[in-house]
This record gives structure tokens, C-alpha cells and sequence, in this order.
């Protein structure tokens, strides 16, 4: 099959971050996608005012883009954070005041899954505390998500470069997608199968793709080392990504990649132009 047979989007959080936020849709629309996903784009506020909302949706709409996917807030990110969810105080208080607010942005435009980073283990809590909490908030969260037809996605990350997130293989957060489903009765929890982060965890890929592929509800890649575009690392992405279609993943693959030393709209070059549309 191949790369030529994927249905790709990018991601706007990583890639053409050198232009401002309203000017990323337009650009991979310049470099031939037709689908792109987001992190949440206002770190420091979960609910920006309704202007900036409703300027995001035009650049988006203007540019003739599909969002498939968004994440909801999830703090500093890049940065230090790695979601809200499972924190204590404020920031679960935060997380929940923006439930709404990017539910109701994702669906004034079509996007049909809604990210839950997870959020890091806080020294002297509870970790037990923690998982309650975030499994009250996740509850929140997918049934805001089922309220406009969308899933729920739930994402393992790396340790080396988020050793203080619990979620660190995709067991663990296969784990959590169950315990989501098992407590809404929605079955809209799906595990974020990102081949990056599982690769530098050191997991088994193909036998990752063989257990979780039933449940996985968006697909991200990068290669490894140095989380550059595919041929970049030692990753054979283009088989894992055909083992994951054989296995009946249908959905898009986020290119969640660093564009390197160069422009975003030169770090495509891997990939046909004619195979870049989002069928």
C-alpha cells in the first residue's frame, strides 16, 4: 500500500509553527493538505474570548481545511505541562471550565475527536487521587464529546521526555480508555496510538498495532531519533502504517513531526503531492 494510501493531517502545533496561529491553515493548504488536527492554541487561557475562537474558525473555514482533531487544554504544551486532567485545584478547575468551550469549537466545525492529555504526577499527591480525579474529569469529557458525535482520545506518551506522566505505554492507556468506557457506558473512549512515543518507550510496534489497533481512534507518527519527518530516523513507518490499515485503522495520521532546520512547506518531501488530500 504505502504512504500514498494514508489519509494524512497535520499537525498546526508542531508543524508551520514559524507563521502565526491564523496563518497555519492556509500554509498547509499552500502545501497540499486538506486536513489538519490542533493542540489547544491559547495555553494560558482554556476559554479565550470569543473572538479568538471565531477568528481560528475563520482561518480554518477560509483556507478550505478539515479539523479533525483538537486537544483540549491541556497547560504549558509545549512546555513543562502535559495536560490538566489529573491535577489537583486549578488546574482540573480549568480543564473543566474549557469541556464546553472546545467541544462547541470542534463542532462548529465538523472535528470529531477531542484529545485528553492526561496531566503529570504532582509530588506529594496521591497518585490514587489523581487517577479519581482524572477518571471524574474523563467521564466529563467523553460525555461532551458524545453530546457532538465525537470520540474521546487518550494518549500514551514517552518517559524519557515525560518522565512524570503516568501513561507510558500503550497498555497503560488502553487501560484508561476501558475504564472511561466502562464508566459512561458510551464506548467514545479510543486509545491515541502515536508510533513516536510508543518507538522511544521501546515498545514492540507491530505487536502494539496487532492488541490495540480494535481501539485506537487516531494515529500519530514521527520518526525516531530526533522526532523529524519520516526517512528522517530508523522508524519503517510506511510498513507499520500499512499493518495498521490491514488491521482496519481508517481513520487520519497526524504528522506530528519537527520540520527540522527548514520551512514547514520543505519537510513534506517524503510524501507526494497528489497523495497529500485527506481522502
Amino acid at each position: 500500500m504505502g504512504f500514498a494510501e494514508q489519509r494524512f493531517n497535520v499537525n498546526l502545533s508542531i508543524l508551520f509553527t514559524e507563521l502565526p496561529l491564523l496563518e497555519r491553515p492556509a500554509a498547509a493548504a499552500a502545501a497540499g493538505f486538506t486536513a489538519v488536527e490542533l493542540w489547544w492554541p491559547w495555553i494560558d487561557s482554556p476559554t479565550p474570548e470569543q473572538s479568538e475562537l471565531d477568528a481560528l474558525k475563520r482561518a480554518i473555514e477560509d483556507a478550505g481545511v478539515q479539523l479533525t482533531g483538537l486537544n483540549f487544554y491541556a497547560g504549558r504544551l509545549p512546555g513543562p505541562d502535559r495536560g490538566a486532567l489529573s491535577l489537583p485545584g486549578e488546574e482540573s478547575e480549568r480543564f473543566r471550565a474549557n469541556i464546553d468551550v472546545a467541544t462547541d469549537f470542534a463542532e462548529s466545525l465538523g472535528c470529531k475527536a477531542l484529545n485528553a492529555l492526561y496531566g503529570n504526577r504532582v509530588e506529594g499527591v496521591d497518585p490514587a487521587e489523581q487517577d479519581a480525579l482524572a477518571l471524574e474529569n474523563l467521564v466529563l469529557a467523553a460525555q461532551a464529546a458524545d453530546r457532538i458525535g465525537a470520540i474521546l482520545l487518550i494518549e500514551a506518551l514517552n518517559k524519557p521526555e515525560s518522565p512524570l506522566y503516568p501513561l507510558v505505554s500503550a497498555p497503560a492507556a488502553a487501560g484508561i480508555v476501558a475504564k472511561v468506557n466502562e464508566a459512561t457506558g458510551l464506548d467514545n473512549a479510543r486509545f491515541l496510538m502515536d508510533l513516536y512515543h510508543l518507538s522511544m518507550n521501546g515498545e514492540d510496534l507491530p505487536s502494539v498495532i496487532e492488541e490495540f489497533a480494535s481501539v485506537t481512534g487516531h494515529v500519530q507518527i514521527a520518526d525516531n531519533p530526533g522526532r523529524g519527518a519520516p526517512g528522517t530516523g530508523t522508524l519503517p513507518l510506511e510498513e507499520l502504517l500499512d499493518q495498521l490499515r490491514k488491521a482496519g485503522y481508517e481513520g487520519h495520521v497526524g504528522l506530528e513531526y519537527k520540520p527540522g532546520d527548514r520551512p514547514s512547506a520543505e519537510a513534506f518531501d517524503w510524501l507526494p503531492a497528489e497523495a497529500r488530500a485527506a481522502r
